[in-house]
């Protein structure tokens, strides 16, 4: 077992780190975005709009990945626009496994982004304005700062629900090995093939990663309850 440990290959886990951090960063920027846009103004059919963004979370990854796959694929409109920029398709490639990381974990950094915001008291915020305060001062020196504990656990549980995607990240980036086979794929494969050490070792690197983001969140928790 040691001697497979020193073995294996660790390019899966690589890329899932690097996948997952590139996720992460695209749904929190667009995450609190969007979880402002809910908390704070009045759009039209907010109710529809949420249910749409919470989709991915109730869907077969399989499902999400299927229409990610038609979505991208190399003869729909965004599929050909990529390729005509980058020069290479979206679809069964690393970066195909960074959007549909970033699509399966999206919803979850949208909501609770808007549940860290929706705690900041409107009343801090509409004193800051009070005193001649923009729009966005307030936003960068009155609300991030006050939900930055929130944002901040949201931000760790994104990262760990992109370490784990399987099926929507199999449809739309597929099982290269050395080039798409994220950590989750790896594990798959290896059960598959019988090499029952391989997946073993995986498995306690990742289980081990995501106990520790977990904690990290709890901490957070924690911590937030005793500021109140």
């Amino acid at each position: 077992m040691l001697n497979e440990f020193w073995q294996i290959d660790w390019f899966p886990i690589r890329l899932t780190l690097q996948v997952a951090t590139l996720a992460t960063l695209i749904s929190l920027f667009i995450g609190i975005f969007i979880g402002y846009l809910l908390a704070r103004k009045n759009i039209p059919g907010r109710d529809l709009v949420d249910s749409l963004i919470s989709l991915p979370l109730v869907l077969p990854p399989t499902v999400l990945g299927y229409y990610l796959l038609i979505l991208l694929g190399a003869r729909s409109p965004i599929g050909k626009l990529w390729e005509n920029i980058f020069g290479s398709p979206l679809v069964f490639t690393w970066s195909g496994a960074v959007v549909a990381a970033t699509i399966h974990s999206l919803p979850l950094m949208i909501k609770s982004a808007r549940v860290a915001i929706e705690e900041v008291p409107p009343e801090i915020e509409n004193a800051a304005r009070t005193l001649g305060a923009s729009s966005r001062k307030v936003f960068f020196y009155i609300t991030l700062p006050l939900a930055k504990r929130g944002l901040l656990a949201a931000t760790m549980l994104t990262f760990a629900r992109s370490l784990g995607d399987f099926g929507a990240t199999i449809m739309v980036a597929g099982n290269i090995p050395g080039r798409t086979q994220t950590v989750a794929i790896a594990i798959y494969d290896a059960v598959q093939a019988g090499r029952d050490n391989q997946a073993f070792i995986l498995v306690v690197v990742i289980s081990l990663l995501a106990f520790f983001l977990l904690y990290i969140v709890n901490l957070l928790g924690l911590a937030k309850k005793s500021n109140f």
